[in-house]
């Protein structure tokens, strides 16, 4: 299948340093419906570079569906019943699935949290900048949502270690620093049947049915309680797989999108020491701001989608099963869309980005939370430090999936 151009986003090295900014560019003008060959034994897949092509695909559920998984892995169809949540599940049964949750994420529910937020944002800082110099992906970015998604899921914070230990596994199944099996090794076969390949995916499994025990029966009002005693409004009653499945997404999406998001913002910030100053003169802005942080971070790369049908997308013929990948961090950096999509433009006005999704049945159902944590973090943040700096070079996870830090080390001067 020949292309202008022989970059291949199934290359893990290319993701190395971080984001590749320059090959979603030259995609996006020389071959914005892309294929990738891929080398692990997958089939290969479809990239969609451009914005506008990304919202098609993305509205459009009965053409590109999730159903069939949306990250790259190519799952048979036990592994599919076995893995399924509300991520992939289109129609009838992801409304009820997502109805089951909205109800927590609303814009009114999360401002309930604003006065928790506050205070924890503030003891996070303290206990960071009281170091000097400190790695700011552990100390802040990763310390502060963790704690949220605790106070969520009702659990101690003396857990916290663990989930985070947890999430960094499976997410990191593609880099060696993170994973205890890569889902390269052949050995990760024994876990084919449960989410990432990751054994770490089995122990919090097996802390969720711990957490299920306590709380079935009872009238809670924490995630996990909604799980366990609330039938969806199809009344077809969650299983165990289904609590597992939505369980572990839940770890998982409620700390990874702003850890990441926090922790490359700070960074592009330390690169923009004018638009710190601007909002440090302007904290009126900072909200409006948070916008062009998601954008402009666009911490996951990608979700996939699977063709039900031949079809055609901007002058490619895409055939029934193949995979079509949506590149959320190509389409937020658009021309087409966003006017000087490089320059970090905290008053960008519209800023419709795709950090979220944009639109269609599968948008973030968190992201009423992560805004105002992020809101929350950056208000007291920008008005405390004078200078921050990187002390050492970011590591950046070794994936094409999240976009992802490990180490920031920084040194900070408060005011």
């Amino acid at each position: 299948m020949p292309t202008t151009t022989s970059i291949s986003l199934a290359d893990l090295d290319l993701f190395e340093k971080g984001a590749p900014w320059d090959a979603f560019a030259e995609l996006r003008a020389k071959s914005p419906v892309h294929w990738s060959d891929e080398t692990d034994g997958g089939s290969g897949f479809h990239s969609v570079l451009r914005y506008h092509d990304i919202v098609k695909v993305l509205r459009d559920s009965e053409t590109f569906t999730s159903e069939r998984f949306t990250n790259l892995e190519e799952v048979d169809a036990e592994q599919e019943e076995a893995r399924r949540s509300l991520i992939e599940t289109d129609g009838t049964r992801h409304r009820a699935m997502r109805r089951l949750l909205q109800g927590e994420f609303t814009p009114s529910a999360v401002a309930k949290y604003e006065t928790f937020l506050r205070g924890l944002t503030a003891t996070t800082l303290d206990t960071a900048f009281a170091k000097k110099e400190f790695d700011f992906l552990e100390e802040v970015a990763a310390d502060f949502p963790i704690r949220v998604l605790a106070r969520l899921l009702d659990v101690p914070d003396s857990d916290i270690g663990k989930l985070i230990k947890w999430g960094n596994e499976m997410v990191g199944n593609t880099d060696p620093e993170h994973a205890r099996l890569l889902i390269s090794d052949p050995e990760s076969e024994k876990y084919r049947l449960v989410p990432f390949r990751s054994p770490a995916a089995l122990e919090l499994f097996a802390y969720g049915d711990e957490l299920k025990k306590q709380r079935q029966g009872h009238n809670g009002t924490d995630l996990v309680s909604l799980l366990v005693n609330t039938t969806p409004i199809d009344n077809i009653p969650l299983t165990d797989r289904d609590f597992h499945t939505n369980f572990l997404l839940l770890v998982v999406a409620g700390n990874e999108t702003t850890r990441q998001t926090i922790a490359h913002t700070m960074n592009n910030l330390i690169n923009n020491p004018e638009v710190l100053a601007f909002l440090q003169e302007n904290p009126d802005k900072i909200p409006w701001a948070v916008e062009e942080f998601l954008r402009y971070a666009s911490p996951i790369y990608h979700f996939r989608r699977t063709a039900t049908r031949d079809v055609e997308l901007n002058g490619v013929d895409i055939k029934k099963g193949q995979k079509v990948v949506s590149w959320f961090a190509s389409g937020n950096r658009d021309p087409e869309v966003f006017k000087n999509p490089d320059m970090l433009d905290v008053l960008r006005m519209p800023n419709e980005h795709m950090t979220f999704g944009r639109g269609g049945p599968h948008m973030c159902l968190g992201n009423a939370l992560a805004r105002i944590e992020l809101i929350i973090m950056f208000e007291d943040l920008i008005s405390r430090i004078d200078t921050m700096e990187l002390t050492g070079e970011i590591d950046y996870l070794r994936s094409n999936f999240i976009n992802g830090v490990k180490r920031m080390p920084v040194r900070v001067t408060t005011r």
